[in-house]
């Protein structure tokens, strides 16, 4: 297992890997030992590239471990673009249970890779910002980095 801290605008990032894929980015309070793999350093790359307003798309292969539910909404999730958002509803249809919103709410909760998995990206059915497991304050300045306010 491999760890890298990343001193974002957001705070500290702990960036979590294995020898294949990236396995989380946490918050954290303060930056620890390193012991960073090449996954780790790329992924440390292209956050800073997003975070400078020079990337929209992440490139790195992840490892997601979850149910096969959770999957589903966290591939789903993937697909939400760069300045777009989407509501706990469209994201339950999307998955194929239109009626799972609180279901989505769960899984996005347990989304271990947030930011690249972007579940900052999804809001409320009004369009208004909701939960947000490193703090609504990070939620928002994702969303204004990505041009929108909400």
């Amino acid at each position: 297992m491999f760890r890298e801290y990343y001193k974002s605008p957001l705070g500290y990032l702990g960036i979590v890997a294995d020898d294949d894929s990236i396995l989380g980015v946490e918050f954290v309070t303060k930056s620890k030992n390193n012991k960073s793999n090449a996954l780790t350093k790329k992924c440390v790359v292209q956050l800073k590239q997003y975070f400078a307003g020079k990337r929209k798309v992440f490139d790195l292969p992840l490892g997601i471990d979850g149910t096969g539910w959770q999957k589903k909404v966290w591939q789903n999730l993937l697909k939400v673009s760069f300045g777009n958002t989407i509501s706990y509803g469209e994201l339950a249809k999307l998955a194929a249970n239109p009626r799972g919103a609180r279901a989505v709410g769960g899984a996005v909760n347990k989304n271990k890779i947030p930011i690249i998995i972007p579940c900052h990206r999804v809001v409320g059915s009004t369009g208004k910002m909701v939960g947000y497991e490193g703090g609504l304050w990070r939620k928002e300045k994702l969303l204004k980095l990505e041009g929108l306010t909400i």
